[in-house]
């Protein structure tokens, strides 16, 4: 008995120091990447840096405000257009598809969720590039070269479908049976028992995917390089091109030994990229909390 209780004490510890190791490996990070990012802090103001626009290493110049505009361009047209997609396509094949259906469907998403991230930057590049320039910018009359806002963020949104359709699968199907045949035995319809039972009981779950999808959108870097247009500037429409945080990092990093802060500029953009992750992140946290009180 006594032997059963120290493997079980040993266990329990060795799981909270593994817990306890991943939190930390977190703020290492956090203080790491800012340390790399002090020197640049020391000689600009954080305000000049966050709301400055130009940005010209050899001159000292670095303005991250385009690149703060063009990830949340970007990142916002990505999830408007993926959150509807992944949810209705989630809830048709959870409570109306035909189980032949979902047995061909289920295998197709896995496929796509695999899929790295350079085949849907290619994807982009010959087929959604070339849409942009020749049907949707000359249809408001604007000329493009393609490599916008509007194809950026309908790559990342593509991107982020599959694993948003199987986060809301499986947020779905925890869901129990019987509790949907009650709100049918009371007469209610399939849209109506989804609609005040399904949904609302999963509420705080979709949350939670609509946030890491949120995080893997704004951290993606490939496929945003390929489609983007990397140039450093505030994007006015969809139309314009744009220069993501992630993207200015991928293109440049090789380069930050030749030119004076050029490595701190760089580090301290990975800062930013991982500070608003981390706070969309708590307050989401605050988000659940609240839905689920409710």
């Amino acid at each position: 008995m006594n032997r059963r209780r120290l493997k079980d004490r040993i266990a329990g510890y060795s799981m909270f120091i593994l817990t306890i190791s991943s939190l930390l490996l977190v703020v290492a990070m956090g203080i790491g990447l800012y340390l790399k990012a002090a020197p640049i802090l020391e000689e600009h103001s954080l305000w000049d840096l966050l709301s400055a626009s130009e940005w010209k290493p050899m001159k000292n110049q670095f303005g991250f405000f385009p690149f703060l505009m063009g990830t949340l361009w970007v990142s916002a047209l990505a999830l408007i257009i993926a959150i509807p997609i992944s949810l209705l396509t989630a809830i048709y094949l959870t409570e109306y598809a035909h189980s032949m259906v979902r047995r061909f469907v289920y295998p197709f998403l896995d496929i796509l969720a695999g899929l790295p991230s350079v085949i849907y930057g290619v994807w982009g590049m010959l087929l959604i590039v070339p849409w942009v320039a020749n049907v949707a910018a000359p249809w408001v009359g604007r000329n493009t070269t393609g490599y916008t806002v509007m194809a950026c963020g309908i790559v990342l949104g593509v991107t982020v479908i599959p694993l948003l359709v199987s986060l809301f699968i499986e947020i779905f199907s925890n869901v129990s049976h019987e509790l949907r045949e009650a709100t049918f035995a009371l007469g209610a319809t399939r849209w109506q028992t989804t609609k005040h039972v399904v949904l609302r009981k999963t509420a705080p779950g979709i949350i939670a995917a609509i946030v890491l999808a949120a995080s893997r959108v704004m951290g993606e870097t490939i496929a945003v390089i390929m489609v983007c247009g990397n140039l450093a500037i505030v994007p006015g429409s969809l139309l314009d091109a744009c220069y993501p945080i992630p993207a200015l990092i991928a293109n440049n990093y090789g380069e930050m030994l030749s030119m004076p802060l050029y490595e701190s500029a760089l580090m301290f953009a990975a800062f930013i990229l991982f500070f608003v992750v981390l706070v969309f992140n708590l307050f989401s946290r605050l988000v659940l909390k609240k839905v689920k009180t409710d």
